[in-house]
Order: C-alpha cells, then structure tokens, then sequence
C-alpha cells in the first residue's frame, strides 16, 4: 500500500533571504522591517528571525495595491 506524501506545513517559516527575495530587497532591509513592527517575526532558539509565510504574504499584497508615485 503505497504513502502518500506528506503535506507541506500550512504556515512556513522563512528566513530574512527568502522574504528579501520575495520583496527584492536587501535582507537588511527585512531585519529593520521587523524591528519597526511592520512584519513580526519569530525568534529562534539561536537568536535568528523567521516569519510567517502567510504574513508575509498579506505584507506582500499591501505593498502592491499601493500605487507608486
């Protein structure tokens, strides 16, 4: 009986590099987004941050309905 393959985590966490691409942007950049509240993130046992795929992901289509000037 074969298994059938185990479903992704339905809330991932990302690291600064892979929200920083998402944004394109330098993941400094993401680092001081977290620390002036704009996203939050989580802290891991070794002091790194992550972030919430799905929050980053509302984060992500606030900043596009913007219009530029």
């Amino acid at each position: 009986m074969p298994t059938s393959p185990v479903p992704p985590e339905p809330d991932a966490l990302l690291t600064p590099s892979e929200v920083a691409a998402m944004f394109r942007v330098n993941p400094k950049t993401v680092t001081r987004w977290a620390r002036a509240g704009k996203i939050s993130a989580i802290r891991t046992l070794g002091g790194h941050r992550r972030f919430r795929a799905s929050e980053i992901q509302q984060f992500l289509e606030q900043v596009e309905e913007v219009p530029e000037a």
